[in-house]
C-alpha cells in the first residue's frame, strides 16, 4: 500500500481509496504517474509563530509602559532643573523607544504575514534597541530572545 497525496486538500491517504477521506477528490485527480505530490504552499496551513506572539505583547506592553512613565516624568517637576533633567533624560531613551516601536511593528508584520524577513528585521531592531539604552536593556531581552526564536522557527516559503 502507498501513500499517496491529494492535490485538493493536500492530506495524504492510500493509494487503494477510490477519492480523499478528506476532501473527497477523486484519486485520479490525486495521482500522477507514480510522482510524489507536493502540496502548494498555499494549501498549507501556516500557524502563528507563539514566540514572535509573545514576544510583540510583551514589546507592546513595555511601550505603553514607557509612554506613561517618560511622559509623566517630562511633565512633572518642581522648579526648572528638574524639567531640564527630565528632558535630557526622554531626549536619552527616545531612540531606545523609537526603534522599539518600529521593532514592535515588524514583529507585528513577521507574525501576521508569516515572513521569516519581516521577523528578522523586528528581532534586529529589538537588539538595536537594547544598545541604544544599555540600561533598559532588562526591558527588551525577551523580546530580543523570543523574535530571533520565531525568525529560526518561521517557515522559509
Amino acid at each position: 500500500m502507498a501513500m499517496i497525496t491529494c492535490k485538493e486538500c493536500g492530506k495524504e491517504f492510500s493509494d487503494k481509496a477510490d477519492k480523499c477521506p478528506n476532501c473527497a477528490a477523486p484519486i485520479e485527480y490525486s495521482r500522477e504517474f507514480g510522482v510524489p505530490y507536493e502540496a502548494p504552499p498555499s494549501l498549507i496551513k501556516k500557524k502563528l509563530s507563539i514566540c514572535l506572539l509573545i514576544s510583540l505583547i510583551v514589546g507592546v506592553l513595555y511601550l505603553i509602559y514607557s509612554v506613561f512613565y517618560w511622559s509623566g516624568a517630562a511633565s512633572s517637576g518642581s522648579d526648572a532643573y528638574e524639567q531640564i533633567g527630565a528632558g535630557i533624560a526622554t531626549a536619552l531613551v527616545m531612540p531606545h523607544l523609537i526603534a522599539t516601536f518600529i521593532a514592535a511593528i515588524f514583529n507585528a508584520l513577521g507574525l501576521i504575514m508569516k515572513k521569516r524577513g519581516f521577523a528578522l528585521a523586528g528581532a534586529i531592531l529589538y537588539s538595536v534597541a537594547m544598545v541604544l539604552f544599555p540600561m533598559y536593556f532588562m526591558f527588551v531581552i525577551i523580546e530580543v530572545i523570543l523574535s530571533f526564536i520565531g525568525y529560526a522557527r518561521t517557515p522559509k516559503y
